[in-house]
This record gives C-alpha cells, sequence and structure tokens, in this order.
C-alpha cells in the first residue's frame, strides 16, 4: 500500500490527482514582480503548487570552487549563485501572492537557515536532488513535522533508502520521493521512468517525476501513466532571458498545456476496473450480434445455418447471444419465424 499525504486540502497518493508542481526556481532573475507574475502564470495554467528555491553562495560551495562546465559560463559558480539569490523579505509576499491565487507556496531551502526563514510560509517541504546526503538539513527539515518532497537526481537506490531512513527515523513518515535526472536539459532517454514503479513498490511512499527535460509532454504524460502522484515542470517567462534556467524551462503556454494534457491523461488512464462505460452502451445494443432468421421460418421446419445466422442487432431486438447458435443448430421451429427476427428461447423445441 502506498501512504498517503495531505497537503493542505490536496492529498498525494492512489487514487488522487497528479500534484502539479510549477518549478519557478530563480526564473524571476531578481525582480519581485517577474516572481509574482510567474505565480500567476503557474495558477492561470492549473497548477497545485508553484517553488522557488532559497539558498546563499556562502552555504552551497566555498568561494574557490571554480567554474561550472555545465554553465559554460566563464565566472566562478560562487558569484552565479550569490546573483541568484532570493531576499529572505520575498517570502510573506510571495506566499500572500500564492494564496490570493489558490496555489500552494513552495520554497526549496538549502541549508539550515533558510529552512527556519521558509518553515512560517510552507505546507510542504522541498528537498533537491544535490541536498539528499545532507544528513543534517534532512533533519532540520524531517524536524518540522510537515510533509516532505525529496528529489532523487543523481542517486542510488541504496542512497535513496538512507535519505527515506533519515525521515523515518526522524518520527516524519509524510515524505514522497522524486524520479529525477540531473541534467538541464535531461535527454528523453535518460528519464527512466520505470524508476517511479521501483521506488513506490520498495518504499510505499509516493513517487513522482522531476522532469528537467525541454519536451513539455513526453516525460509528463508517461510518468503519469505510470502512476507518478506528484510532477515537477521548471517555467520561465521566457527562454530567451538570461540565466541558467530558462533555456529548458516551459514557456507558459507549454505550461498550460502540459496541464491539461496531464488531467486529460488522467482521464484517460480511469479507474482500471473492467466494465461497460456508458458511452459505449448504444453501440453496445447496436452492433452486438444475436442468433437471427435470414428466411421466413415455417413451424416445425429444422433450424441451419440456410435460414439463420449470427447478425448485429442495429436497431431490432435482441434475441439468443452467439454462443448458443451451435445449440440451436438443426432444432425445431416451434412456431412461424419471420425473416430478420431475432431467435429467442422460445422459438425452437
Amino acid at each position: 500500500m502506498v501512504r498517503t499525504i495531505s497537503i493542505g486540502s490536496k492529498k498525494l497518493g492512489e487514487g488522487h490527482p497528479c500534484f502539479v508542481i510549477a518549478e519557478a526556481g530563480s526564473n524571476h532573475n531578481g525582480k519581485l514582480d517577474w516572481a509574482q507574475q510567474l505565480i500567476d502564470i503557474a495558477a492561470e495554467a492549473g497548477a497545485d503548487a508553484v517553488k522557488f528555491q532559497m539558498f546563499r553562495a556562502g552555504k552551497l560551495y566555498p568561494r574557490g570552487a571554480g567554474q561550472s562546465d555545465y554553465l559554460k559560463q566563464p565566472r566562478a559558480i560562487y558569484d552565479i549563485i550569490r546573483e541568484m539569490e532570493m531576499p529572505y523579505d520575498w517570502l510573506p509576499k510571495l506566499a500572500a501572492h500564492c494564496g490570493e491565487k489558490k496555489v500552494f507556496f513552495m520554497a526549496s531551502a538549502f541549508d539550515e537557515e533558510s529552512v527556519e526563514r521558509v518553515d512560517p510560509f510552507v505546507a510542504v517541504h522541498k528537498v533537491a536532488s544535490y541536498e539528499m546526503t545532507h544528513e543534517p538539513l534532512l533533519g532540520a527539515i524531517a524536524r518540522k513535522g510537515k510533509p516532505v518532497v525529496l528529489s532523487t537526481g543523481t542517486a542510488d537506490m541504496d542512497e535513496v533508502r538512507r535519505a527515506v531512513e533519515t525521515f523515518r527515523d526522524s518520527g516524519n513518515p509524510d515524505l514522497a520521493l522524486m524520479q529525477c535526472t540531473a541534467a538541464y536539459p535531461a535527454p528523453l532517454d535518460s528519464l527512466n521512468l520505470r524508476a517511479i514503479g521501483t521506488m513506490r513498490e520498495a518504499f510505499g511512499l509516493p513517487v513522482g517525476l522531476s522532469d528537467h527535460s525541454r519536451d513539455p509532454l513526453v516525460g509528463p504524460m508517461t510518468a503519469v501513466a505510470a502512476g507518478a502522484h506528484l510532477l515537477e515542470k521548471h517555467f520561465t517567462l521566457s527562454n530567451a532571458l538570461p540565466g541558467p534556467d530558462h533555456a529548458f524551462a516551459l514557456e507558459p503556454q507549454e505550461l498550460r498545456i502540459m496541464i491539461r494534457k496531464i488531467r486529460e491523461t488522467e482521464q484517460a488512464l480511469g479507474s482500471g476496473e473492467k466494465k461497460t462505460h456508458s458511452v459505449e452502451a448504444e453501440l453496445r445494443r447496436f452492433a452486438r450480434r444475436s442468433i437471427f432468421a435470414t428466411k421466413d421460418v415455417a413451424a416445425g421446419e429444422q433450424l441451419t445455418a440456410d435460414n439463420i445466422s449470427v447478425l448485429r442487432c442495429g436497431k431490432l431486438p435482441s434475441g439468443l447471444q452467439p454462443n448458443e447458435y451451435p445449440r440451436v443448430l438443426g432444432r425445431r421451429a416451434s412456431r412461424r419465424i419471420m425473416a430478420e427476427s431475432a431467435i429467442q428461447p422460445s422459438d425452437f423445441i
């Protein structure tokens, strides 16, 4: 059984809609009004939550950490991260704006002080992939007693298991996991969406996808079909903006389409119970077959392949089902049977 987790009025787990997190990250580029616009876009698109990132360069890297090959910028990673920092005094403003737009406010905290700053404003904490081995941070988050979403990019199964045990040992079992490939953008053949089922079965927790691929639909649709309980996707005001995360993020129209397609995919998956659907009722009556007389049959006449056949009913009344055909062959009519009438149990002896 998969544990069900409550985030406010929303639930994560079997039988509940996929919880969609629109990842704004640092795509505000240091502008509060851009951050608020991102919230507006996510709310209009139908996201359940909007997530930002709360970090401080001095608590992520030493000053001498050097340059990131991935970013391909001739600048120290410390300086790049410092420019991307979100001010702490934005937290109440963004949380209030999310409240007005009826979406959950989220902010990944990357250090213990940021956990303390973020906690009053969130209903759920998020742990970024690179922090999943930072056990002091995990402990600080677990002790807040709120649900936690943990991304698992770069991790193997043993590392995921240890992180899960850290939360359970801290007395906070309300944990959801996210399959994630930590590449920006992540190639589609790297997403490994079958890991969603692997982790769900191993830990009995809600599992979803933090999707860093550029494609707006393949990863999310496949994840939902694979049973994802939550999904996170980066988005931006424009791919043309400067900054490390804009190029692989979805633009507003793509985010709207993605969320609409997630909901349509959920509808298409259905309940799993195999039964006749209401939309099939008309054609079930019209196109199902019965045994029909193909000619007028006199009372006492033998029923043979020459005068009866298995045909679709259309709008004619139905009769015996096709599986009865061998039993009817060779019997004699108990009364006159008109051509194109369905054979009834009382029509033969």
